[in-house]
């Protein structure tokens, strides 16, 4: 079974990161910084945790406003440093858990936690600026990560009491995940600040310490907050900290903690916290076998139904790069390049041999047994000219003949718009014009 070794508490600002990239170690003014990160760094080392379960935000790098949500959860395969402005960091990418993320994933969902699900994105400073003093990356990471992206930066955003449920949640989701592997939740943010306005530059001090206090000995008490009253402390970005209970509530009601240290040298507060739990005689949790089949109760029985391919997250991760070699086909560019001579866009977007003979083949049936989401097959179908009617048929294996007959209006149809690989087939009767 997975076990959680305990929580870690950090700033995420960019002056980490930057420090550490440009080798001020020992510099006295910076110096503290790698102090404070150093007994987290032997934590680590000593404890081995295979996965770094990540809460973070993202300072609208890969998630921009035109879709920004409360809670994302990545289920990729890797993750890499983002582009935010003046080149990505020289990082290597670290594995993600796609397993384990889907296992969390089912648990928060049924206790009715609404999630998005991000793959295939760069994560910012919020998540590699502490991760890189906190693991070593040279050759390769010593574990994976599984990043939670909170969206704090525009409100409406979840409230206190919220992120600590979530934290309880997100325990008995990883300590019922079957594999036996280690996992550490790392809650990062704040502290105390505010970076714009004619408030930029706040910090408060003897709240960041009131905080810290709390969050070991009573979280509870600061779900009672607003964010407002959070904003009135800490500064408007500092109420980021809602984060660190996420991390606090996956951990048990008493915690022993191991090192604290705290640094205010411009802008933003760098503190760093260890937790473990300690054993308090809690109540049981939910006995796992009740667990899991809660979690999987929405879902039980629908492997029986027949010719029927859910678009799981595991299917999700597998067609990634196929499903977004079929969205671009929403590029008009795009299109036309892959009517003219799809090769290299196959080679561009590293398709597989199995892929690229798919997509040759127009071969519905085995993309939407492969993985692909059929969404994009009705795309893929109106670029070269294919209607729906014409993938449905070929999905149950029947002629477009035999398969309007099944209908109760003999149509065509499609997605296409004005830019469609051939649109004479509404001219004239559905048959005739197949």
């Amino acid at each position: 079974m997975a076990s959680i070794v305990g929580g870690i508490g950090t700033s995420h600002t960019p002056t980490i990161g930057f420090a550490h990239d440009t080798h001020k170690q020992h510099e006295a003014v910076w110096a503290p910084i790698f102090e404070g990160f150093e007994p987290v760094r032997r934590w680590l080392e000593e404890k081995k945790p295979d996965v770094l379960f990540f809460i973070y935000n993202d300072h609208i790098t890969s998630f921009f406003l035109d879709h920004y949500s409360h809670f994302a959860l990545g289920v990729g395969e890797r993750y890499w440093p983002a582009d935010e402005g003046g080149g990505a960091r020289r990082l290597p990418p670290i594995a993600g858990h796609p397993k384990l993320a889907q296992h969390i994933a089912l648990g928060l969902v049924a206790d009715e936690f609404d999630l998005s699900f991000f793959q295939g994105k760069g994560l910012d400073h919020g998540c590699f600026s502490p991760l890189s003093v906190l693991w070593p990356c040279e050759p390769q990471w010593p574990g994976a990560l599984v990043p939670l992206q909170v969206g704090v930066l525009e409100f409406p955003t979840p409230s206190a009491r919220r992120c600590l449920r979530l934290g309880r949640s997100l325990r008995k989701a990883i300590e019922s995940y079957p594999e036996d592997i280690k996992v550490a939740i790392v809650g990062t943010g704040g502290l105390s600040h505010q970076v714009h306005g004619e408030r930029c530059g706040f910090n408060n001090t003897p709240w960041d310490m009131e905080f810290l206090a709390l969050l070991e000995k009573d979280p509870e008490a600061l779900t009672h907050l607003t964010i407002a009253q959070f904003a009135e402390r800490g500064g408007l970005e500092g109420a980021e900290v809602v984060m660190w209970l996420i991390m606090r509530g996956a951990l048990s009601s008493r915690v022993r903690k191991l090192h604290q240290s705290y640094f205010l040298p411009s802008m933003t507060p760098i503190a760093t916290v260890i937790y473990e739990n300690e054993a308090d005689g809690e109540p049981a949790a939910e006995p796992l076998a009740e667990y899991r089949a809660r979690i999987g109760a929405q879902w039980a029985g629908i492997e029986r139904l027949p010719g029927t391919y859910p678009f799981t997250l595991d299917r999700s991760v597998k067609a990634f790069r196929l499903n977004s070699f079929l969205h671009r086909l929403i590029e008009p560019a795009f299109r036309r390049q892959f009517l003219e001579d799809a090769e290299p866009l196959f080679a561009a977007a590293d398709l597989s041999g199995e892929e690229r003979d798919m997509i040759r083949r127009r071969d519905w049936r085995a993309l939407i047994r492969y993985g692909a989401i059929f969404f994009l097959l009705e795309k893929f179908g109106a670029t070269v000219g294919i209607t729906n009617l014409h993938i449905y048929a070929a999905m149950r294996g029947e002629s477009l003949e035999d398969f309007i007959k099944t209908r109760n209006a003999p149509v065509l149809y499609s997605v296409a718009g004005q830019d469609a690989g051939k649109t004479d087939w509404d001219k004239s009767s559905p048959v005739a014009g197949a």
